[in-house]
C-alpha cells in the first residue's frame, strides 16, 4: 500500500466566525488514482487526537478500497499538529493566540485542496470516524449534489448536550494544571495532559469494555496499563492542539440551530453506523438525525468496545462491518 502525502498552502484562510488563518496549510495522504469519470474519489477526514496516517487501516487488507480502483483522499485536520495548529501556526497565531477553526472551516478548505489537486470531482463516498463522521456529514451538507454516499460511523452532525458535558469534563481536567496557564505556558502541562487523558479514557470505552476485561484483547493485563498507554499518548500531544480542536468539535451545529433543515438538504445515499455501546456519540442521538435524513439506514455496530469500536482497524469485528457497509453503499446507486 503506498500513501502520497498531499499539502496545499491556502494563504490567509477566511473563517466562518470572522477573522483568518493566517498562512493555512492543509496535509492529506492519497491512495489511488482519479479516473477518466473522475466519479470514484472516496474522502475520509480526520479523527479527533489522530492524523490521516490513522485512518489508513481503511484502505488495507479486507477493504473495498483496497484494490485501487478508488482514489481515497485521507485529510488531516486543523489543529491536529501536522495541519495548520496552534503548536505549528503563523507566529501570530501560535499557542492560545490561534483562532476558532470550525468543522465548516475545514471542509471548507477540503474542498479548496480537491478542486486545485484534481479539479471538479464527484464524491463517490464521504465516510470518517468520530469528527471524521462530522465532517463526513457536513460534507453531505455543504455540497449535496457532489456527495453521492455518506457513511459516518460512531459520529453525529450535531455535538449533542450530554457530548458537551464529556468534552467540558476532559477541558477542565487539563486545564486545572497551573502550568497550562491559560494556554500561554512555557513547557508542557503533564498533569493536565495526563488528566485530560484518564478522564476521556473513562468515556471512549464502555463499562462492559471493563468488566470483561476487554483491555486485555487490546494488548493491556490491566486498566492501570491501558490509562498508563493513554497519558503516555497524551503527553505526545501539544495541549493547545487538543483544545483547538476540541473546540471545532463541541461547535458542531449545521444548520445554525435548524438541524432538521440542513440534514434535509443532504441527497447522499446514507448509512449512519454508531456503535451500541458509544457513551458520547450515542445510538439515540444517531437516530434522531439519521430520521431527519431523506432515505437514511442505520445500522449498529454490536459491540462492547464503545466509542472506540469505530476506530480505523481497532476491533477486527467492528472493523470488518465498516468494511461491508462501504461495499454495499458503493455496489449501490448514488
Amino acid at each position: 500500500m503506498t500513501l502520497t502525502k498531499r499539502h496545499i498552502s491556502l494563504g490567509d484562510w477566511p473563517l466562518s466566525n470572522g477573522g483568518v488563518l493566517r498562512d493555512a496549510r492543509l496535509t492529506a495522504l492519497q491512495y489511488g488514482t482519479l479516473n477518466a469519470r473522475r466519479d470514484n474519489l472516496v474522502l475520509i477526514p480526520c479523527y479527533y487526537g489522530g492524523s490521516a496516517r490513522g485512518s489508513a487501516p481503511l484502505v488495507g487488507a479486507g477493504s473495498p478500497l483496497a484494490d485501487g480502483d478508488y482514489c481515497v483522499v485521507l485529510f488531516d485536520l486543523f489543529g491536529n499538529g501536522v495541519a495548520a495548529s496552534p503548536s505549528n501556526a503563523h507566529p501570530s497565531q501560535r499557542g492560545h493566540r490561534f483562532p476558532m477553526v470550525t468543522l465548516e472551516d475545514n471542509v471548507a478548505a477540503q474542498a479548496a485542496a480537491l478542486d486545485a489537486w484534481f479539479g471538479p470531482v464527484e464524491i463517490a463516498l464521504a465516510t470518517g470516524w468520530s469528527m471524521g463522521g462530522m465532517q463526513s456529514y457536513q460534507w453531505a451538507i455543504r455540497y449535496p449534489e457532489q456527495v453521492r454516499r455518506l457513511l459516518p460511523v460512531c459520529a453525529t452532525a450535531r455535538c449533542w448536550p450530554h457530548n458537551r458535558v464529556f468534552l467540558d469534563g476532559v477541558r477542565s481536567a487539563l486545564k486545572a494544571d497551573a502550568t497550562f496557564n491559560g494556554g500561554d505556558y512555557s513547557q508542557p502541562p503533564q498533569a493536565g495532559l495526563r488528566a485530560f487523558a484518564r478522564v476521556y479514557a473513562g468515556w471512549a470505552y464502555s463499562q462492559a469494555f471493563s468488566r470483561r476485561e476487554l483491555y486485555r484483547d487490546l494488548g493491556f493485563d490491566s486498566i492501570e496499563a491501558l490509562l498508563r498507554f493513554w497519558e503516555e499518548d497524551h503527553l505526545a500531544q501539544d495541549a493547545n492542539d487538543l483544545l483547538a480542536v476540541l473546540a471545532a468539535w463541541e461547535a458542531a451545529a449545521p444548520g445554525d440551530g435548524d438541524l432538521a433543515a440542513a440534514l434535509g438538504t443532504i441527497r447522499a445515499r446514507t448509512l449512519v453506523m454508531p456503535s451500541r455501546t458509544d457513551l458520547y456519540f450515542t445510538v439515540e442521538d444517531a437516530r434522531h438525525e439519521a430520521a431527519l435524513i431523506p432515505g437514511a439506514t442505520l445500522e449498529i455496530l454490536d459491540s462492547d468496545l464503545g466509542h472506540a469500536a469505530g476506530a480505523p482497524g481497532r476491533d477486527p469485528a467492528s472493523t470488518t462491518a465498516w468494511f461491508n457497509a462501504m461495499a454495499r453503499l458503493l455496489k449501490a446507486p448514488s
